[in-house]
């Protein structure tokens, strides 16, 4: 989730100061792709360690005054080594306005960072009530648990009883007052480090790629080479003495190592000093993003939208499916079927064996990565990444795209799947702040104007991800992309409100022909005319997300063009297996994770009698999966507005609730 990274060097390497200070700088900039929400550092120059923590990005941080003088202090002292760890944030647990809450975090003589989520910290802080919990963030426990567990053994056994005691995913770097050591851990594999060429410099990062960057971009080919970046395995922990710059790498399970050879105790103990300091005169953003939301809902609401049920069940509905006569460009024929199952061809699937042999030509013989998964931390992506890991024994790197509007729940799916499954997480992280801040810009404009064409608008800065999915498989030399893209959420509709008639030959989701891409355009280039409010800061992005979404070759094959969709066994694997969590919000388990989908389904449902629900399960109906009774029986419940998440939307893009929902209760509706 976010990035973690360091440098230690000891006296007589051929990396020199003014190198020191360049990598680390990079080392920052760099890993600020993982989160730029809050930074901090710990530097260790014996016998201090300073640490530093601010609620502003590494891009921030590196050119104040205050990291400056830091990085003097550390290298212009007589220490026999220079140790450095740093943290690159994106906010999963602690609002980072607190500045308690950002790392590195200081306890028990340790200093920590961490990149991923436990999931089970909750229950792990109620099994210790006897520790003292000092934050809120769930990063706390690493060293708490490791120093609770190392009073009663070695630190390598208190390691391996820490992964056995959490749930989620934990990518760590740990420096102690008490020795001189830096202790790497990870138990998806999140983590690389590369040893100098004079054996006496080390440096680690989240991503191979940059460390590669690293070296190339910093000149850095006398010091360091690509060809000795190495992954720390998943499960694996390495230990580096700060003296000697010697590592020793173990498997965690490893019992029969009691502890490790090169673990060097101080004769005293080292002094860890918090540094206070300002490093920008900006005002600290305030984040209304993390967890749930208990919401009074206004009783005219709830009236409103009983009565707004009861008219919608009473609409003319497709007498196969369960589409309403408000559905974009919807016809019926005399038995009351309309076009959409008329024109509907039965999807056919390749063959689990022939997505095997597929697979099998990339399969790489050494255990290194040899596929990309796009992974949303929905149910499809989730049950994806496990069929191509367990069942046909993958090497797959997970990779996310967070714009902002990825719930916690997501995150913490994410987590739990890939440190179950020992799989590297790489975490693309926009500039959420910004993303934030044009879908606000967006939202407000769509209530002066409202128009069911332009809601996609709200979800234009997460088409992105196709850009980067292309980008990650150039940079970790891959050929090989996995979609689990579910054919039947194809949902026409949105186009549909556009003015464009149904291609009903469609292939993809994000299938438009060029006359049909044009006709978008100019809709778009019409309702900004019409609305100059859409007229603001988001417009290169929503350019940007066209582009990546209808033009750029999208280089993903897709796993459900070989093995049918079932929901069952999908939510049976992935709830079982790996106890994902669903929301308790509602009864379905799509698109639970997007904080998105609970607002404009709430738009749609109240103007236009429907949702993606009604769309999802009319597609199931048509193919068997699924009665016409039972579908309205579940788009019933489904459609139910979530107050909870709509709160949570509103919240986190800083638009008041109540104001928001009673202007689109006001909205004339279609039926």
């Amino acid at each position: 989730m976010c990035g973690i990274f360091g440098i230690t060097t000891i006296k007589g390497s051929s990396f020199s100061k003014t190198d020191y200070r360049k990598t680390l700088r990079s080392l920052f900039l760099l890993s600020e792709s993982r989160g730029k929400e809050a930074s901090g550092f710990s530097f260790n120059n014996q016998p201090s360690i300073k640490v530093f923590k601010t609620p502003f990005p590494a891009s921030d941080l590196v050119v104040s005054s205050l990291y400056a003088k830091q990085v003097d202090d550390l290298v212009d002292s007589n220490s026999p080594y220079y140790s450095a760890i740093g943290h690159s944030r994106l906010v999963t647990d602690g609002y980072e306005n607190d500045n308690t809450n950002n790392q590195p975090v200081i306890k028990k003589g340790t200093v920590a960072i961490h990149n991923g989520i436990i999931v089970n910290s909750g229950e792990l802080w109620e099994k210790y009530t006897d520790e003292k919990k000092e934050t809120q963030l769930d990063s706390e426990l690493i060293p708490t648990l490791i120093r609770r567990f190392q009073l009663n053994g070695s630190l390598k056994n208190a390691l391996n009883k820490f992964y056995n005691e959490i749930y989620g995913l934990v990518s760590t770097a740990i420096m102690f007052n008490d020795a001189d050591n830096v202790l790497l851990a990870t138990n998806n594999g999140s983590l690389y480090y590369c040893v100098s060429i004079d054996k006496k410099s080390f440096v680690f990062a989240s991503e191979r790629y940059i460390l590669k960057t690293l070296i190339q971009q910093d000149n850095l080919q006398h010091t360091f080479t690509e060809e000795s970046i190495t992954q720390l395995k998943a499960r694996s922990c390495c230990l580096i003495n700060l003296n000697t710059n010697q590592l020793e790498i173990h498997s965690i399970d490893d019992t029969a190592i009691s502890e490790f050879h090169l673990l060097s105790k101080k004769s005293g103990e080292a002094n860890i000093e918090l540094i206070e300091g300002q490093i920008t005169s900006r005002e600290i953003h305030i984040n209304k993003s993390i967890g749930r939301r208990e919401v009074k809902v206004p009783q005219t609401f709830l009236d409103i939208t009983w009565d707004r049920k009861r008219k919608i069940e009473t609409l003319k509905r497709c007498t196969k499916c369960i589409l309403p006569e408000t559905f974009p460009y919807i016809e019926f024929d005399e038995t009351g079927v309309c076009n959409y199952c008329n024109h509907y061809r039965k999807l056919s699937f390749k063959g689990a064996e022939q997505f095997k042999e597929l697979c099998d030509r990339y399969r790489s013989k050494d255990g290194s990565p040899d596929c990309l998964m796009p992974f949303s931390g929905g149910r499809d992506s989730s049950y994806a990444l496990h069929y191509v890991k367990e069942v046909l024994k993958m090497n797959p790197i997970a990779f996310s795209y967070d714009w902002g509007m990825l719930t916690d729940l997501s995150r913490r799916n994410q987590a739990r799947m890939c440190g179950k499954l020992g799989v590297e997480h790489i975490l693309v992280s926009a500039d959420i702040r910004k993303k934030r801040a044009n879908i606000r810009k967006n939202v407000l404009a769509w209530l002066k104007h409202p128009n069911l064409g332009t809601i996609p608008l709200f979800m234009a800065g997460d088409k992105q991800y196709f850009y980067f999915s292309n980008l990650l498989m150039e940079q970790n030399n891959l050929e090989l992309s996995i979609l689990g893209e579910n054919m039947l959420e194809a949902t026409k509709f949105k186009t549909g409100f556009c003015g464009i008639n149904p291609n009903f030959d469609a292939e993809r989701t994000y299938s438009l022909s060029l006359t049909d891409k044009i006709k978008m355009a100019l809709f778009y280039g019409k309702e900004y005319i019409i609305n100059p409010a859409y007229i603001n800061s988001s417009i290169l992005d929503t350019l940007d997300a066209f582009k990546s979404y209808y033009v750029i070759k999208h280089q993903n094959i897709n796993m459900f063009d070989y093995i049918p969709w079932d929901e069952e066994t999908i939510e049976n694997t992935i709830i079982n297996q790996y106890q994902w969590e669903t929301d308790p919000g509602t009864l379905t388990t799509w698109r639970i994770g997007d904080g998105t989908a609970a607002f404009y389904n709430y738009i749609y449902y109240f103007v236009a009698g429907f949702t993606e629900n009604d769309t999802f399960r009319s597609n199931q109906i048509r193919e068997g999966l699924i009665t016409r009774d039972k579908a309205l029986q579940r788009t019933h419940e489904e459609n139910n507005p979530r107050w909870e998440s709509l709160k949570w939307y509103c919240d986190t893009i800083d638009i008041d609730f109540e104001t928001t929902v009673a202007v689109i209760n006001k909205i004339p509706t279609l039926y």
